[in-house]
């Protein structure tokens, strides 16, 4: 494989990897938004905010967490004959299986940068009582789907080479 784009797997995977390892302690905050949630309406007011916040922060952890999970190899596969095959037999069925990740993300971008220039020029917000700006998600949404479109181009090339024979560590 040329230098290059092992550089990029490793940039790729290194910068997915820090993010990820942030991104996870993100189901602290979630709990405690919620915790707080169901404090404020057994003691307090109830508080209008902690029921879309959790929303937003869980979709933050998933879409941004995501690249992470796809570079871990920790998302579902049926694995009916895969478990059998050789690492290059399943490289060869990775490498061609990946490009329909590639058309679907292709399109879940290709809406999420639309949906997100919306929320930026009509400043839209949510039909909530709290009503809060839809964009700064919107963008969260766009740059996860970014961060798992560069991981999986990452494992696409490791998955040549390693069909090749010349394996990147």
């Amino acid at each position: 494989m040329p230098e290059a784009l092992k550089t990029y797997v490793r940039i790729v995977d290194a910068f997915n990897r820090r993010i990820g390892r942030i991104v996870m302690y993100g189901v602290f905050v979630l709990m405690g938004i919620l915790l707080y949630s169901s404090i404020s309406k057994n003691l307090f007011v109830p508080a209008h905010w902690t029921f879309e916040m959790a929303q937003f922060v869980m979709a933050g952890y998933y879409l941004l967490g995501g690249a992470y999970s796809l570079q871990l190899d920790s998302h579902v596969r049926m694995d009916l004959l895969y478990g059998r095959w050789s690492p290059r037999t399943k490289a060869m069925v990775d490498a061609v299986t990946i490009l329909m990740l590639f058309v679907y993300l292709f399109f879940l971008l290709w809406g999420g940068v639309s949906s997100t220039n919306y929320a930026l020029t009509y400043n839209e917000t949510s039909y909530s009582a709290w009503s809060p700006y839809m964009a700064p998600v919107k963008i969260v949404m766009v740059v996860g789907i970014v961060l798992t479109f560069l991981q999986a181009t990452s494992i696409f090339i490791k998955d040549l080479a390693l069909a090749m024979g010349r394996p990147i560590a």
